[in-house]
Order: C-alpha cells, then structure tokens, then sequence
C-alpha cells in the first residue's frame, strides 16, 4: 500500500526538526515501524503493509505537531511516540499470526499537578491491571517505568480519596547490617534506598505536599522487616526492588493486605543482590500465584525501556552475554 501525507502548514524549519539532521528521524522511523518514506517539501509518501503505514502517518503527524513548541526533533522523542503508538504490538501480533491489539485510547493517570499517559501496550495493561486488580506484579528491566507508574497510580487513589495512605516499602539487602550504622530514624536510614519513588512523588504532589504527608504518616516509608504483624487497611503499597525478597518475606508481605487496599510489587530478576544460595521470592511467586483471581503479572521487556534509548540496547547486550556465559560457567562447575 502506498499512501501520501500532507503535512500542514508548510513550514520549512518544522519539517527540517521533523525530518532530523541527514534524515535521521525517517530512517529511524523506516527501520522500527518497517515502511519506506519519501519526503518532498511537506509532501511525505509511505510505503508499506496497510496497518504499518497508518501508524507510520499517525506517528508523523503527531512529530510535526510537536514541532510548533520544539526547536528539534531528538530521536529519544521519536523513540516514545513509536512507543505510543502500538506498532511493537503490531508485530508481536503478525508473527503470532494473529490481529494485533493497539494500545486503547483513554487509559491515563491522573494526579493534581499532572496527567500520565501509559506509553505503549505493556504499561497500558499494567496501569489497567493495576486499576482492576488487588494485587499487581510489575516485573522487567530498569527503565520501564514500573515504579513511576506504581507511584502515580497511588498518588491519583489518594487524591481521589479511595484511599487514607501511601506506603512505599523495600527490602533492605544490599545494605543488610549497614543500616545500623547509618545516622538518623528508620526513615531518614532507608531514603537513599527508595530515592527514585520520591522523585515520582514530588513530581506529582510537590515537595511541600510530601513533606507535610510524610509528618501527617499518610505517606510512609518502612523497610519490608517492619511489616511484619501489621495488617494494612484502605492503603496503597508499593513494593520495590522485590526481586531482594526471600520467599518467605514476599509471603510476609502479601498476607499484610487488608480491606481496601492496592498493592503493586515491583522487580528485576536480572539484578537480584541476595546472598548466595537464598532464593528470590519475585521469582518464587510467579509461580505460586500465577492464574490466581485478583492477582495480575505484567512483564516488560526491553523494548518497553522509556528511558535514553542506548538502554534498550545496554538491556538486550547483557542479556545475550550472560547467556552463553552462564553455560559456559555450568560446563566448568561439571568438568
């Protein structure tokens, strides 16, 4: 199929920040969406299967609009909006030889300072599996914005009133004993730790809402040992770095949700820091729970990275060096 889009006004440093230096953005866009573009002024003729060149004429279309605020075009921004538009699911689909499903419209964030829009079919499902599920996984890479999400769908139930408090809790096994020697209350010992949710929080709340929430324990901060014998009513929380649970704290855990409560546990089995010969309970639990009404598992992979694109790439090379490394380390255990 061969299609013609006009991109309107005709505006020559637009489309040279549309197009990027040396065509760079159309390339990018021919090579991940899988059409040919030809560009002449604002007239752009695409190539391709049907449904690949509509997304191709979508995504375009809505680069140029973000032209009118913006000076350039980089291609972390064409990286996103191909993300957006569900052209990954596209093709999963056609390989299964089945219809794809695009990424539904309408399914957003919203908190007092901000809207989020899921990018991409992953963070869709586990935005929507989080609004519909007692207890949701997120598990994948870093970058696949797991906890943002997990943090901005806390911050809108609390902000809607269905809930009375945020609690962000994490296994302190990295730092083991090292906790006691850190100056300051239990809070003030863990915060390094859980950093990055509190990057999301003021970003959706402001610092002075946090702080004051902080004080008034509608936001608290607890390492997962503390929630030993405590039930959690009308709460959401958040589990990071879960993939550090024993199974029997990730047991501990999931028997702590009370009435009215949301968890989201989120983890990376590739980066697991617990000591030799203890197993993960992230790992243990997809296992045990799989299929279990109420309980949802998402897992992103590294095309659904959001962050600088070289860390798609830094995921994927990783995952095939430890590979044949690991092989090769099992052929010398048993020589």
């Amino acid at each position: 199929m061969t299609t013609n889009v006009t991109l309107e006004p005709n505006d020559t440093r637009r489309l040279a920040a549309l197009c990027g230096p040396f065509d760079q953005n159309l390339k990018h866009l021919e090579k991940r969406i899988g059409v040919q573009l030809r560009s002449r002024g604002n007239l752009f003729q695409i190539r391709g299967p049907e449904q690949r060149v509509k997304i191709a004429g979508a995504v375009l279309s809505q680069l140029y609009r973000e032209t009118n605020a913006r000076d350039a075009i980089e291609p972390d921004l064409v990286h996103l909006f191909l993300q957006e538009s569900g052209v990954d699911e596209l093709l999963i689909a056609q390989e299964k030889e089945r219809a794809g499903k695009a990424v539904e419209p309408g399914v957003v964030i919203r908190t007092t300072r901000k809207t989020i829009k899921p990018r991409g079919g992953s963070q869709t499902s586990y935005v929507e599996a989080i609004h519909t599920h007692d207890i949701s996984f997120g598990i994948g890479p870093a970058g696949t914005g797991k906890t943002y999400l997990a943090v901005a769908c806390a911050v809108e139930a609390l902000d809607s009133q269905r809930i009375d408090r945020i609690l962000l809790v994490r296994p302190a096994v990295e730092a083991g004993e090292k906790l006691g020697f850190l100056p300051g209350d239990i809070a003030q010992k863990i915060d390094p730790y859980l950093r990055p949710l509190y990057d999301a929080l003021y970003e959706m709340m402001g610092v002075e809402r946090v702080n004051k929430s902080i004080e008034r324990n509608i936001i608290e901060v607890a390492p997962l040992a503390y929630m030993r014998g405590r039930t959690l009513n009308n709460a959401f929380i958040i589990l990071d770095e879960s993939q550090n649970t024993t199974v029997t704290q990730m047991m501990m855990f999931l028997t702590r949700i009370g009435f009215g409560s949301t968890a989201v546990i989120t983890g990376d089995i590739t980066q697991i820091d617990l000591p030799q010969g203890q197993n993960s309970g992230l790992i243990n639990v997809r296992n045990v729970l799989r299929g279990m009404e109420g309980i949802s598992f998402t897992h992103f992979r590294s095309k659904d990275v959001v962050r600088h694109r070289l860390v798609q790439k830094i995921v994927d090379a990783y995952a095939e060096y430890s590979e044949p490394n690991a092989r090769a380390d099992s052929d010398r255990d048993a020589g």
